[in-house]
């Protein structure tokens, strides 16, 4: 194996197995900031001796264990090792050398646990919602700095000072990593779940930039809600924003052409879809149904299901998305929702009075940069046969988008309607 092959294997190790050796340091400093240095010497490590001694059998027990070890050196040049050493459990007899064994099972014990505390510190409430998703790609998605960047084209600076002002918070604050007492899981939950969710939808629809999707965010943000399903089985919503994400990922694949340009839901090749994503959100959403009434994200699951299970557009059950959407709007009452729901009653009753319903959101301050409500507008003008109202809305919306690619989508349908026009 050559250099650059073992860099990519440390690589894809880390990206794996980061959040678990993170997460058991965190417990054990009881400090991010701490933790993650330890994990990044490990990994220093193996970039240094694996091209050396080859890549071992089991790379993720061995960038563990250094980590581990690295941390045991750091705890005997503090004043505080004995405090550490308590922490790991007072039932540990102290020598001048550890026993690996007994280590191992001090920092191997509730996994999962270590987990599902690091999730819900990176996620914190009293982080600024940047600060969130940039930290919980860095600590749970193993992305460094510069990936983290580019995926939200910011500057990596930016990106850099949101991360250690997100480690500084919890540290001045001095925010325990713990999960949450029982009153406040639900709102701390909801606060993992949007920064998941956000993840996810900056993939499936950038919000700027030259491309229309990325796929990678979406891949990362359906790990993260895998990882979260696996520690908090009995949590309904927790299935609901799974199944809402793989079935909704499924469509990736027919989303854009070759040359990375945008294809419209009703104009995609369904063949193209994922099925094995189609058949594990369904899945998912089966489990948030049993669990209990469903949620946000579990409509949402419920709408994206019925656009999956329609070989073709006109299989389509608009009038239960329709449906949906009049239920989610009254349990999460949004703008967005209502303008969703115009377009699922455009389908379901006619343009006309998709229209109406759009049109009652024209004074609503939230959506005044909201390029989506022009091009609902657009769309639904166009199907009524009024052309130059419509390529006017297209034109709007396209000033509005700040996705290269969904500009060129509003300009080439005004163009279109324009030569309709004539």
């Amino acid at each position: 194996m050559t250099v650059a092959d073992t860099h990519r294997a440390v690589e894809a190790v880390w990206r794996i197995e980061s959040a678990r050796v993170i997460a058991a340091l965190a417990r054990m400093a009881g400090d991010i900031g701490l933790a993650e240095e330890l994990a990044q010497d490990a990994l220093v490590a193996a970039l240094e001796e694996w091209p050396r001694n080859g890549v071992p059998d089991n790379p993720g027990a061995w960038l563990t264990q250094t980590a581990k070890h690295r941390a045991i050196d750091q705890f005997r040049r503090r004043d505080t090792y004995q405090r550490k050493l308590e922490q790991i459990g007072r039932d540990m007899e102290l020598h001048q050398e550890w026993a690996p064994a007994d280590l191992d099972a001090a920092l191997d014990d509730h996994i999962g646990d270590d987990l599902l505390r690091l999730i819900f510190t990176a996620c914190h409430p009293h982080l600024p919602v940047e600060g969130r998703l940039a930290l919980t790609l860095r600590l749970l998605g193993g992305l460094t700095t510069a990936e983290i960047a580019r995926a939200f084209l910011a500057p990596e600076p930016t990106v850099g000072q949101r991360i250690s002002r997100a480690k500084r918070t919890l540290a001045d604050k001095r925010i325990p990593i713990e999960l949450p007492p029982p009153a406040e899981l639900p709102a701390r939950l909801a606060s993992v779940l949007e920064v998941i969710y956000l993840i996810f939808n900056e993939g499936y629809a950038a919000g700027a930039g030259p491309d229309w999707t990325r796929p990678d965010l979406c891949q990362e943000a359906m790990r993260l809600g895998r990882v979260l399903a696996g520690l908090m089985p009995a949590e309904p919503e927790v299935h609901g924003l799974l199944a809402l994400m793989e079935l909704q990922a499924s469509r990736l694949p027919a989303r854009t052409a070759p040359d990375g340009t945008p294809i419209l839901l009703l104009d995609q090749d369904r063949s193209r879809w994922d099925r094995l994503l189609v058949r594990r959100g369904l899945d998912a959403l089966r489990r948030a149904e049993e669990l209990g009434t469903l949620g946000p994200y579990g409509l949402q699951a419920a709408i994206a299901a019925c656009h999956a299970r329609a070989r073709t557009p006109q299989a389509t059950d608009w009038p239960r998305i329709a449906a949906l959407y009049r239920l989610l709007a009254h349990l999460t009452p949004s703008p967005v929702v209502e303008l969703n729901r115009a377009v699922a009653v455009g389908m379901a009753d006619g343009p006309a009075a998709g229209l109406a319903l759009a049109d009652t959101l024209l004074t609503e301050r939230t959506l005044r940069h909201y390029a989506h409500l022009p091009a609902v507008r657009g769309d639904l003008l166009a199907k009524l046969g009024r052309p130059e109202e419509a390529a006017a809305e297209f034109r709007r919306a396209a000033g509005l988008t700040r996705n290269d690619r969904e500009r060129e989508l509003f300009l080439g349908r005004a163009a279109a309607l324009d030569q309709a026009a004539t």
